[in-house]
């Protein structure tokens, strides 16, 4: 890589969303988009082959999603900042993005400039929250989840197979998932549930009738 242009990969699963970006980002003299992805198991792949400095990543991908992507991203790529540029507002999706390793965290409806700035910013190890995040972050430190906080998508599969008796490891195959993912997983699900264990969690998911 040259330190001449900011190398950058994107990821998402809607290809009018990568092939626009792509587009609106190498108007800029300062980047250069290496590779784009469709899925984070193929955002993983490519980070390993350009090793871009940033990743601009959505949340909602099949096959492996953003959360799972940026931790093997950073995991495989230390030299990469990945920052998350999704729909998603949920307060807990940018807590979990944060601790996955994201230097930062946009809206996709965030102006081109705020996009640029972020990328730039990312490049120079620099955190970028859009102001929606911030106030997400926010809530979400001084209100810590708890049983009438909702359960994320992927937090909802996993209660479903957990109450279907499936292993951690059973799981994280059934999700295309590493264990260690599994297992952050079920901790916030049963800090929402407000449970110590799995037996628990199962029998809290049907008296609420999660499942």
């Amino acid at each position: 890589m040259t330190s001449e242009k900011i190398h950058i990969v994107l990821v998402d699963d809607h290809p009018t969303v990568l092939f626009g970006m792509k587009a609106i980002l190498e108007g800029f003299d300062d980047f250069l988009v290496v590779g784009l992805a469709e899925n984070g198991m193929k955002a993983v792949q490519v980070c390993e082959q350009q090793q871009p400095h940033v990743v601009l990543m959505d949340l909602s991908m099949p096959k492996m999603d953003g959360l799972e992507a940026t931790r093997r991203v950073r995991e495989k790529c230390p030299g990469s900042q990945v920052l998350i540029l999704t729909s998603s507002e949920n307060d807990i999706d940018v807590a979990q993005a944060l601790e996955a390793g994201a230097i930062g965290y946009l809206i996709k409806n965030a102006a081109v400039q705020e996009t640029v700035n972020a990328i730039r910013a990312a490049y120079s190890g620099k955190r970028s929250l859009s102001p929606e995040a911030l106030e997400g972050l926010i809530r979400y430190k001084t209100n810590p989840p708890s049983l009438e906080a909702p359960l994320t998508e992927r937090e909802h599969q996993i209660l479903v197979l957990l109450t279907q008796g499936l292993s951690n490891s059973q799981m994280a195959y059934e999700l295309s998932l590493s264990t260690s993912t599994i297992k952050f997983h079920l901790r916030a699900v049963f800090q929402k549930l407000n449970v110590t264990n799995r037996a628990e969690a199962v029998a809290k998911a049907f008296e609420e009738k999660l499942v």
